[in-house]
């Protein structure tokens, strides 16, 4: 058995097409051999994109990343419906209605804000303890609950005559090929998703991309591989600064009084909070009344 590598930080993969999120996850963890490796913001095997790897540490910033507007490029073609709205699913419906641009342009406002999903069957959202796609590929009936998600644009960017091309900026739990579904059902027709690509999971995009590929012939090995660090994904956090061993006390489970911190700290309300010692990020704590309890402490990273 290989040793395990101490990695902590981030990856960002361009997942290659007809490749589930968990199979990219087991790619890496053999030639990478990490402590502790995960993903965050599952793609389908048929989309491509920004799937970001977590390492070591970085695995307990994952919600933090989950939060993050996404952005995708999805094409929907005209005429036709599958189960699972897209082209891995079987035919349910037909139609002869092509879509023109300016119904296209008059309707995608009204997706705009927060609105009602209600995810396909064929989804990862699990029910009653398992994954949604399991039980609808088995056969068996499921009931999906709708939920709001918020859309914060929504752009036309192609159109074919038998397809067009959008983009969407989202909120976390957005279904693409569910808003794809209910865009050609408010044109009066039935589409399908041929194709599905995340550009964005914010703060993370695909300039900052590698290819699995370039894992797989170890042009990227564990010598020259270069990881986003893990503050990278609390930029947006408000800090509070603390001395080294303050730090120290954090990073063993002590709680720290409000009004007995060594540096002078501007008012704040509750919540959780950066903790810095001079510029560099070492973790991450919660403010309650006039305690300070540690949330996430990573000190002993260089």
């Amino acid at each position: 058995m290989s040793p395990k590598n101490n990695l902590n930080g981030f990856l960002v993969i361009d997942k290659p097409y007809d490749m589930g999120s968990t199979k990219v996850v087991s790619v890496l963890k053999h030639f990478f051999h990490p402590t502790k490796i995960g993903h965050a913001g599952t793609l389908d095997p048929l989309a491509t994109g920004v799937l970001l790897i977590a390492f070591g540490k970085a695995t307990r910033l994952i919600p933090y990343v989950m939060e993050g507007k996404k952005t995708y490029q999805f094409t929907v073609k005209w005429g036709v419906e599958t189960d699972s709205d897209d082209l891995a699913g079987n035919e349910i419906a037909t139609s002869n209605k092509m879509p023109q641009e300016d119904e296209m342009r008059a309707i995608l406002p009204k997706f705009i804000g927060e609105i009602m999903q209600t995810p396909n069957a064929f989804s990862a959202i699990k029910v009653d303890g398992k994954r949604s796609y399991d039980l609808a590929r088995a056969g068996k009936k499921v009931e999906m609950k709708s939920r709001f998600v918020t859309i914060y644009d929504l752009k036309l960017l192609k159109i074919r005559p038998d397809d067009a091309t959008f983009e969407v900026v989202c909120s976390k739990g957005t279904y693409v090929r569910t808003l794809a579904h209910d865009i050609a059902h408010a044109l009066g027709s039935v589409g399908v998703v041929t194709m599905l690509h995340r550009t964005v999971c914010l703060p993370f995009d695909l300039t900052q991309a590698i290819q699995l590929e370039d894992v797989q012939t170890e042009k990227i090995n564990i010598d020259n591989l270069q990881l986003i660090p893990m503050e990278t994904v609390l930029k947006d956090v408000l800090a509070l600064s603390f001395s080294e061993t303050e730090i120290k006390r954090l990073s063993q489970g002590q709680r720290l009084s409000w009004n007995k911190l060594e540096k002078t700290q501007a008012m704040v309300f509750d919540g959780i909070y950066c903790a810095k010692v001079g510029q560099k990020t070492l973790g991450l704590v919660k403010k309650e009344d006039s305690v300070i309890r540690p949330e996430f402490i990573w000190s002993n990273i260089k």
